[in-house]
């Protein structure tokens, strides 16, 4: 049997991934985007609706209230993502609520100044105007990191390595939203995870019309099934005698969204009062928004991926994260008690989908607003079970810490120095949030515990995100280890072409501001 020769056994590096129907800039039909925009939506419900239904009830809210806060998440998550993808970084990502902002926010609603007050609608009120006034300060993070273009600057300081144990940990780092989850209510979860994977995956041929519409609209069609087998096992009785923490996860009823929600609503700035600041709860607020800011980062170069795009370059980056920050402004001034970052999970969606148009994510902006001011049809969408969310995100979350893998090929990973630095900061980064995960469960509180609870929050915070760790570390041992001799095994040749806007032809077709902006923003 003759040696096989080389290009048998290895594939060539390639800067933009192939099999994708629709990349960033072409367009399906109307009415295909209209529904792949509408999937995107409904996707975004998820962490939409958890993110308010875990901490308005810490704050003394009712269900009213709680409708009142997904409503303007949503709103606001449309508004932001339209203007991400106008004028941000121009990549088809959605602009959703964070969890990296959940530590800060429960640090102020435990605050013994608001705990004190004893009517819980007082209570509630005084503790969104806290967490707005936080917002609105840390804001000014990401506002001046973006349009100085000091981030543009520290990121001249990552190579293809570096960014690896980043982008992989966007994903594998929410591991806990994923299974563990499932697992409370397996009947309605696995089934779930079944359905999705043989519709987007096993069936993904299957055509009607020339359109695959099992592996297009998977996620939809899944959905659907389940969460009206969901509410036959709920009508039937099947969950009548079952503990409190099952009926949650499992019912279709429990989430008192829709008999809450007005039919009609506008969400407005401040319109839960005038902002109330303290230095303390904005310094840990800070910590969330480079929290979020890094994340942001790593989930930029996975969608760029994943929509057929070069990574984009520096001053991109860095013009995204400046919009990013006044998402997190308009976060606080409308009070959506929950800063922005890309949806990871939308992002999975984009190489689940096979369509990476920028069309289809503006589209499901204007259903993230549409819906959010019409209540009571927003309220039905955002009943279903989070179960069902989480087995989606078992796939999609793994789908992008799988992009960040492949950044890989451009690496020498024959390299003891690379494998060195790649498997300690994955390492880290999964073991340290862990760490300070059981330790916070245990004795509630995180391992940072001072007189100074702004000085808790800050650590605390940066600590609980797997992708966080993960770059200080990668980075750290990338420019510190061996660095001078190691360009070429750490990536450097294929990433330099990238880091300017000009560096690549193809940049001004992905990344070029619209209504001929770049005669007043001229980019670098």
């Amino acid at each position: 049997m003759a040696a096989p020769k080389p290009e048998e056994i290895s594939f060539p590096p390639m800067d933009q991934l192939q099999g994708l129907e629709y990349c960033i800039d072409s367009n399906p039909s109307w009415g295909e985007a209209i529904a792949l925009g509408f999937q995107h939506y409904i996707l975004a419900l998820g962490t939409a609706v958890m993110i308010p239904s875990f901490l308005v009830p810490l704050m003394g809210g009712t269900d009213g209230d709680k409708v009142r806060v997904v409503q303007t998440l949503l709103f606001v998550e449309g508004i932001n993502t339209l203007l991400q993808t106008l004028f941000g970084t121009r990549l088809p990502t959605v602009i959703g609520g964070s969890y990296a902002f959940m530590v800060p926010i429960i640090s102020i609603i435990h605050d013994t100044s608001l705990m004190s007050i004893e009517d819980n609608h007082v209570r509630f009120l005084n503790t969104m105007r806290a967490v707005q006034g936080a917002l609105i300060v840390a804001s000014s993070i990401q506002i001046i990191l973006g349009y100085s273009q000091m981030w543009a600057i520290c990121s001249r300081f990552f190579s293809p390595l570096g960014m690896v144990p980043v982008i992989a940990l966007v994903g594998f780092g929410l591991f806990d939203r994923g299974f563990p989850v499932v697992g409370r209510c397996v009947e309605i979860g696995i089934p779930m995870l079944i359905l999705f994977i043989a519709f987007s995956q096993y069936l993904k041929n299957f055509l009607t019309k020339q359109l695959p519409i099992l592996e297009r609209f998977a996620l939809l069609i899944s959905i659907t099934v389940i969460w009206a087998y969901a509410h036959l096992l709920t009508a039937s009785g099947a969950y009548k005698h079952r503990p409190e923490l099952t009926q949650l996860n499992c019912r279709t009823d429990k989430a008192n969204l829709i008999s809450s929600a007005p039919w009609i609503k506008i969400p407005y700035p401040l319109q839960w009062g005038a902002p109330t600041f303290d230095a303390g709860h904005a310094f840990g607020m800070m910590a969330a928004v480079l929290v979020s800011l890094i994340e942001s980062t790593g989930a930029y170069k996975a969608a760029s991926r994943l929509a057929s795009a070069t990574p984009p370059p520096t001053h991109v980056l860095s013009r995204g994260i400046g919009w990013q920050g006044i998402g997190i402004l308009l976060n606080g001034l409308f009070g959506t008690l929950s800063g922005s970052t890309v949806s990871v999970e939308n992002v999975g969606l984009l190489g689940s989908t096979r369509v990476g148009s920028r069309r289809v994510i503006q589209i499901s902006a204007g259903f993230m607003i549409f819906f959010s001011i019409l209540g009571k049809f927003g309220a039905l969408f955002a009943s279903i079970p989070f179960t069902i969310f989480a087995a989606v995100y078992c796939v999609l979350f793994g789908l992008v810490a799988s992009v960040g893998l492949s950044f890989l090929q451009f690496t020498n990973m024959n390299s003891m120095r690379n494998l060195f630095i790649v498997g300690v900061a994955l390492f880290l980064g999964l073991s340290v949030p862990e760490y300070f995960r059981e330790y916070t469960a245990k004795a509630l509180h995180g391992p940072a515990h001072t007189r100074g609870s702004w000085f808790n929050d800050f650590l605390n915070t940066i600590f609980f995100s797997s992708p966080t760790v993960a770059l200080l570390v990668a980075v750290f041992l990338d420019n510190t280890l061996d660095y001078k001799d190691s360009a070429r095994d750490r990536g450097m040749p294929w990433w330099v072409k990238f880091r300017t806007f000009k560096g690549d032809s193809r940049n001004e077709e992905f990344y070029t501001l619209p209504f001929n902006l770049n005669r007043f923003f001229p980019p670098s």
